[in-house]
């Protein structure tokens, strides 16, 4: 059975960026948390599992489960969307974590990051891993997953280069690691010297490459963040120490500051009652289709031209176009001209403005191998030209997309979007949120196991028994 061992621990430089992160994640309390983030960090942990719930009818969920299970010892933690299957906490947490970002239908942050699919789902499986005499409330739930945002959060604002769309690491394989770190270490009451350790141990196990984006293998960078951060913590709390000074910038010895060229960081206050958590003023985006957030300003352009062409030509005739240009900001990894794989599909500008063009709508099916090799697709695509405006830039809080329809007669119709439904300007409404989040966990539960669900994460703070929660998957 898990217990936390009384051991001694080298403690963090007092006066230390590190060390204040530290005292932040073992003060933080409940009583902070504000009305405004107990919704906004409810709504996020709802999608979060719905998305997880669809994500596990994917190939490479799939493939992840199938691997787990070979290693898997100590059952006691849930799978979604797989009812009576167990795995170890660790391997639970990976396993829904790829199931999260299978299809990118995660929520994303600004800075950039996918901040819920790293920290629920080490949550999720460590509060089944404690005893029944020490399982936390929902509270205590509900606070550790907003202390692993916090933390991802404060991260991302130590470099100017993390506000914009990644080039070299993918974010949450970075912040979502320490943010999964800091959330469990909150959810076990570790020491502050423990949380210290636990965010270098979980230094030491962060990064991957953006050149994995629009493969399989980008949904581990989440299963491995929320995997490793939960590890990092129970490492800690067994006795693992690691470097006091891992956020600072310590000259000739990197830290956390090898992740970025440009890096300042600045100490976290220990929160006090009027200590406000950065979801309170940013809130979150939430996406209406699976596909990386880029493409949602792309749709929403494009689904405008095509009632104005509707309106022009009667019905939507594809013949009557000439070229199709598109302005969007400049970034390699989701400019793809001609998609071959879902993962391609769900990364690709062209593709999802001329799915939008062509079915009027993009969602699950959009992304099926029958959908993405269409000869009318195909010859859409053939049509597409870029273009990359000075003033749109690759930032999720100022970029915008523009698609303009050049038709043979000579005419152009242009639409353009500067925040799609969903943003964090734009939020999703409740009902809104509702519906995708029933749509998503329908493809695995029953009905009556949707409405539990809802009503659990909506009183999460009434919970005695946090692991409830998981153990309604």
């Amino acid at each position: 059975m898990w217990s936390i061992p009384a051991l001694p621990f080298l403690c963090a430089p007092e006066d230390t960026v590190t060390s204040s992160f530290a005292s932040f994640i073992h003060a933080a309390r409940p009583e902070q948390l504000s009305q405004t983030v107990r919704q906004r960090s409810k709504r996020m942990i709802l999608d979060s599992i719905g998305v997880g719930l669809v994500g596990s009818t994917t190939r490479v969920f799939d493939i992840a489960l199938r691997y787990c299970r070979l290693y898997s010892s100590v059952a006691v933690s849930s799978v979604y969307g797989k009812p009576g299957v167990k795995l170890s906490p660790t391997l639970a947490a990976f396993t829904n974590g790829v199931a999260t970002h299978s299809m990118d239908f995660d929520d994303t942050w600004h800075p950039a990051t996918h901040p819920s699919g790293a920290v629920l789902p080490a949550l999720l499986a460590a509060s089944q891993m404690l005893p029944p005499n020490t399982k936390p409330t929902g509270l205590d739930f509900l606070l550790a997953f907003n202390v692993g945002l916090e933390v991802q959060g404060r991260l991302m604002h130590f470099s100017t280069e993390a506000h914009d769309i990644p080039k070299r690491f993918h974010p949450p394989s970075v912040v979502g690691t320490l943010g999964s770190a800091a959330a469990t270490a909150k959810l076990l009451s570790l020491s502050s010297a423990q949380c210290c350790h636990a965010l270098g141990i979980a230094a030491s196990l962060a990064g991957a490459p953006m050149a994995n984006a629009a493969t399989q293998a980008k949904p581990l960078h989440v299963g491995n963040a929320t995997r490793l951060g939960l590890e990092a913590a129970l490492l800690a709390a067994r006795g693992m120490e690691a470097n006091p000074l891992i956020l600072d910038d310590i000259p000739g010895c990197s830290g956390f500051s090898a992740f970025y060229s440009v890096y300042q960081p600045k100490p976290l206050s220990t929160p006090g009652q009027q200590h406000q958590f950065l979801l309170e003023k940013q809130d979150i985006a939430f996406k209406r289709f699976p596909a990386h957030l880029g493409m949602h300003w792309v749709v929403d352009a494009a689904l405008s031209v095509r009632n104005l062409f509707i309106n022009y030509a009667g019905s939507f005739s594809p013949s009557l176009i000439r070229t199709i240009m598109l302005k969007i900001p400049v970034s390699k990894y989701i400019n793809r001209p001609f998609p071959s794989s879902e993962h391609q599909a769900r990364h690709s500008f062209q593709f999802n403005a001329c799915a939008a063009l062509l079915d009027g709508e993009v969602g699950l099916g959009s992304f099926s191998e029958s959908s993405i090799h269409r000869q009318e697709l195909r010859e859409l695509l053939d049509k597409v030209v870029v273009e990359h405006p000075e003033d749109n830039v690759a930032n999720f809080d100022k970029m915008y997309g523009e698609v303009a329809l050049l038709l043979h007669s000579g005419d152009v119709l242009t639409g353009k979007c500067d925040t799609f439904y969903g943003h964090w300007r734009k939020p999703l409404s409740k009902e809104s949120l509702l519906k995708k989040f029933r749509s998503n966990a329908s493809h695995v539960l029953p009905e009556e196991k949707i409405e539990a669900i809802i009503t659990l994460v909506d009183n999460l703070e009434t919970l005695s028994d946090s692991s409830q929660l998981a153990c309604s998957l």
